[in-house]
């Protein structure tokens, strides 16, 4: 569990650290977008009240709450689910930055009424129009990683 919850506290702290400093320290908020490394790495400001890449975008409270909840209910199933099995420490890693991830945007909605997105990527001339966050790449990485790394071992044996 230990492993968890530090995987979880570090995806939390660098993704909230990382809004903080891009959105309000340099102002992206007010600038709209900055190039950082074109057209590989930008930063575009955006406000997500739906999922990942907008979908479901809605300005209802219900569907912030909505999302609220269902990100809390997919945390907890995570580490009950790890909990309860062995597993490796790259499974419980994985659990981790997946919560940390999706607390990180839990917190944005609880702030903001919406998630804060400011990285775009675009490569080999296609112009990605999407924004997205630091928590967003801990939720793929940590559900990729659970994916990988589970290998059967937390399974149990059939009689």
């Amino acid at each position: 569990m230990l492993v968890i919850f530090l995987a979880a506290l570090g995806a939390l702290i660098a993704d909230q650290a990382s809004k903080y400093l891009v959105v309000h320290m340099m102002e992206l908020s007010q600038i709209g977008s900055m190039d950082i490394l074109p057209p590989v790495l930008n930063f575009r400001y955006g406000e997500n009240r739906g999922i990942n890449f907008g979908l479901l975008d809605s300005d209802a409270e219900l569907a912030r709450w909505l999302l609220i909840g269902f990100s809390i209910v997919i945390s907890v199933a995570v580490v009950w689910w790890l909990r309860h099995r062995r597993h490796g420490v790259m499974m419980r890693i994985s659990a981790g930055l997946l919560v940390g991830g999706a607390l990180g945007n839990v917190a944005d909605r609880l702030l903001y009424g919406y998630v804060l997105d400011f990285l775009n990527m675009s490569c080999c001339g296609i112009a990605n129009p999407f924004v997205f966050n630091l928590a967003d790449v801990f939720i793929f990485a940590g559900a990729l990683g659970l994916i990988l790394f589970d290998g059967g071992k937390g399974r149990k044996k059939a009689a």
